[in-house]
């Protein structure tokens, strides 16, 4: 069995970064999908690539794999830029500014 363990990026409707740190080992497809004649979905008989595992570190999922056997591929994440400003957009209103806001 084939694996890849990550850390899910933030997802782009939101700013916020929950769901992002844990880890994640997620399988490898083993068939190719196929299309549903009938209805045009794609289906696929291999039940692993449904399986999501989530682990508090990196090292823990690593460990996981060495002991049941899983050949795995470790995707570091990209971390974000560090240049968002503290006071965010609501800091545009505030009523301690220093000068007038103006447009």
């Amino acid at each position: 069995m084939r694996a890849r363990i990550y850390q899910p990026a933030k997802t782009a409707m939101s700013s916020g970064a929950a769901k992002t740190h844990h880890w994640v080992l997620e399988y490898a497809p083993e068939t190719a999908r196929a299309v549903d004649p009938l209805m045009g979905w794609t289906t696929s008989s291999d039940t692993q690539s449904q399986v999501r595992l989530q682990f508090d570190s990196k090292s823990a999922a690593v460990d996981y794999a060495r002991e049941h056997d899983i050949s795995v591929v470790v995707q570091e994440p990209k971390k974000r830029k560090a240049n968002i400003r503290a006071g965010g957009y609501g800091e545009n209103f505030a009523t301690n500014r220093r000068g007038a806001w103006t447009h």
